[in-house]
């Protein structure tokens, strides 16, 4: 539930609280180190989060969460081709037809490939490992529409795989649940030109009163922007992305999600900002980026696009006077 609740704090801590009241020789401390390296990396302890995690798979080699977590490390870190390597070297550890995290696991995978600049390879992953069951859960259907969508953003044609992940979303994405949800759910409906179900779900979160809890905070105040700013991307409206993307990033970690989750924010905002021209802007958000991934590829064209479009804009304003 603190992972639903994008509780970072209590990924951490509620698993501090309990260590020391165990000890190496109970049955389950494995497990328990490897919940616990998660919460550190959540936390931004990256160097204790990766070393927790690989102290829980010695104890335990099939702990796909432990593992989980030194793959969020690497992802946060930029590692990428570390990250293949570590997929692969422990893939039969974690990718058997009983576990249930195979599948985001994969896509953890995908993203390493994606971030090293091999697109074909990611593609093929999503075709049979994302997707390759045509799962109906809803974890796994995040992972498929958060791919697609950043498959999109780096200009690479998906064809008609956005039908079949929107059609399996009909079945979860009701307005009323899980706004995180939801937001993936838009993405698909979006790529598979499917707007009046965007709009439904937009419809219920301004309905909605109070009675709804906190289920009913979160559609409203950040639901709401992150599907109204991806839907303003999708259709083009890159200014209006801008503006509605910027404030909702500061606010998203409250419903739900990790931070590589919820990078696609930051990620099309920053895609938003270079194709609007908004080019203080867009070298402002790579900056951010390229501090905590400075060899990501994806990074460093985010910088040459924008500086390229500053140039451009400074050349008409010369032009202009």
């Amino acid at each position: 539930m603190d992972f639903y609740r994008a509780n970072a704090r209590n990924l951490r801590d509620r698993l501090a609280r309990v260590l020391p009241k165990w000890s190496e020789d109970q049955p389950g401390y494995s497990i328990v180190l490897g919940m616990y390296a998660f919460g550190l990396e959540e936390a931004g302890d990256y160097s204790r989060g990766e070393a927790v995690g690989k102290e829980a798979i010695e104890r335990d080699p099939l702990d796909c969460w432990a593992h989980h977590a030194v793959a969020h490390v690497l992802e946060m870190q930029g590692r990428a081709e570390e990250g293949i390597q570590w997929m692969s070297s422990r893939e039969p550890h974690w990718s058997g037809d009983d576990n249930f995290f195979k599948v985001h696991n994969w896509w953890h995978n995908a993203l390493y490939h994606l971030e090293g600049g091999k697109p074909d390879a990611v593609i093929q992953l999503y075709d049979a490992r994302v997707r390759g069951e045509e799962s109906q859960v809803a974890l796994d259907l995040v992972d498929a529409s958060a791919l697609l969508w950043r498959l999109h953003m780096e200009g690479h044609d998906v064809g008609d795989r956005w039908a079949e992940v929107a059609r399996c979303w009909d079945a979860h994405a009701d307005g009323r649940l899980y706004p995180f949800n939801d937001w993936h759910a838009a993405m698909a409906y979006l790529g598979a030109g499917r707007e009046s179900e965007v709009e439904r779900i937009l419809q219920q979160y301004r309905t909605v009163d109070d009675s709804g809890g906190e289920t009913a905070s979160w559609a409203q105040v950040t639901g709401m922007p992150l599907i109204q700013g991806f839907r303003a991307f999708w259709e083009g409206r890159y200014d209006q992305a801008v503006d509605i993307l910027h404030p909702a990033r500061f606010v998203a970690n409250s419903f739900g999600g990790s931070h590589a989750q919820r990078d696609v924010i930051d990620w099309t905002l920053t895609e938003a900002a270079v194709r609007s021209g908004k080019s203080g802007a867009a070298e402002a958000l790579t900056a951010e980026r390229l501090a905590v991934k400075p060899h990501s590829p994806i990074n460093k064209s985010f910088l040459r696009r924008a500086k390229s479009s500053r140039k451009a804009l400074e050349a008409i304003e010369l032009i202009a006077s």
